[in-house]
């Protein structure tokens, strides 16, 4: 099991500081989460940063198992279960924001093209 990240921790505050610059490529979109570090479009997440520090990417089919074999990464894994739809992005992909941004961009496209989430509301209480 990998380590879990905490704020404070320099390793997860440099990758943090990589995630939202990429995040920055795309004007329009908005970094979300206090302690969560995500994005979202209609309610759909596009990406997030778990906390042990790793950068989750959802991408279309055929995108996603390019960018499996190109990285020699696998699906993300968070909490026990496999999520389908994302790629863990390696450290050294994460770091380089130019190298980052088309997968980025790929993956804010796709999301984009989804059915939008209904709002959820306060619980009451």
């Amino acid at each position: 099991m990998a380590k879990q990240a905490v704020p404070d921790d320099p390793a997860y505050a440099r990758k943090l500081a990589d995630y939202e610059r990429v995040v920055a490529t795309i004007p329009a979109l908005e970094r979300k989460g206090a302690a969560n570090p995500y994005t979202a479009i209609d309610g759909n997440m596009s990406s997030y940063l778990h906390p042990r520090g790793d950068m989750a990417l959802r991408l279309p089919p055929g995108a996603r198992e390019a960018f499996l074999t190109a990285y020699g990464t696998n699906l993300f894994e968070a909490y026990g279960i496999v999520q389908k739809e994302y790629v863990t992005v390696p450290d050294a992909l994460l770091a380089d924001t130019a190298a980052l941004r088309p997968y980025f961009q790929a993956s804010v496209d796709y999301v984009s093209g989804l059915k939008p989430k209904p709002a959820k509301g306060k619980k009451k209480g």
